[in-house]
C-alpha cells in the first residue's frame, strides 16, 4: 500500500514540508509506502472549466496536474498538505487541486484522504476545511488525528520545535494506516466499495 503526499508550498523544505515528512515516518513504521510529491513554484494554470478533460480523460494543460493524476490511480490513500496565506490555502494549491479533481475524480474516490496545514500564527483552520471540501465531494473517507492537522512555525526549525503539532502528525500516520489496513481487510473479505450512481444536478434556478 502507498500514500501519495501533496506539499503545496513553494518551498521544498519548508514548515508543510516538515508536517508531511512527520506523517510520512509514521506510516512507513506501519510498513505503509510514501511519496511526497513537491509542488514547488513551477507555472501553473487556473481550471478554466473548458470541460476538455472530459472528451481527453486529462486537463487540457499538460503540466504536473496530470502527472500527479497519474501518480494517484495508483496510490491507496493521501495527504494534502499546504502553507496558510492570508487566512486560506496557497492559491497554488487551489488551482492544482480544482484541476486534478475536476480531471480526475476517479483517481481519488473511495480513498483516505487527509488534509495538514501549516501558519506562523493563524488561519490553519479555515484553510483546513477548504482542502477537506474536495475530499466530501469526491467519496472519500477523511481520515482525523488527535487535533486538527496543524503546525505552527515561521521556518522550518521552529516547526520541529512544535511537540503538539508534530505528535498531531504522527499520530495522524498511524490512523491513516489503520484504516488503509482496514479497507484493503474488508476488500480481501470480499467487501467492495460502494457503486457510484450517475450525477444528478439540480438546478433551482430555471
Amino acid at each position: 500500500m502507498k500514500v501519495l503526499l501533496l506539499n503545496g508550498s513553494s518551498h521544498r523544505n519548508g514548515c508543510t514540508f516538515t508536517a508531511l515528512d512527520e506523517v510520512a515516518r509514521a506510516l512507513k513504521n506501519e510498513h505503509i509506502d510514501t511519496e511526497i510529491y513537491q509542488l514547488g513554484n513551477p507555472e501553473l494554470r487556473d481550471c478554466t472549466g473548458c470541460q476538455a478533460c472530459r472528451k481527453i480523460g486529462k486537463c487540457v494543460y499538460n503540466d504536473a496536474v496530470n502527472e500527479f493524476v497519474t501518480k494517484a490511480r495508483t496510490a491507496d490513500g493521501f495527504v494534502f498538505g499546504t502553507p496558510v496565506y492570508y487566512a486560506h490555502p496557497s492559491g497554488r494549491i487551489l488551482s492544482f487541486l480544482d484541476r486534478a479533481f475536476y480531471s480526475g475524480s476517479s483517481a481519488f474516490a473511495y480513498k483516505p484522504a487527509a488534509t495538514v496545514v501549516s501558519a506562523r500564527r493563524s488561519g490553519t483552520t479555515a484553510s483546513f476545511d477548504v482542502l477537506n471540501k474536495y475530499f466530501t465531494i469526491c467519496n472519500m473517507p477523511v481520515v482525523s488525528s488527535s487535533y486538527w492537522n496543524n503546525i505552527h512555525g515561521n521556518i522550518m526549525e521552529e516547526a520541529r520545535q512544535d511537540e503538539e503539532g508534530l505528535q498531531t502528525m504522527r499520530i495522524l500516520g498511524r490512523n491513516m494506516a489503520w484504516m488503509l489496513k482496514c479497507i484493503d481487510t474488508g476488500r480481501k473479505m470480499g467487501i467492495l466499495k460502494p457503486q457510484i450512481e450517475e450525477k444528478i444536478k439540480t438546478n433551482f434556478i430555471r
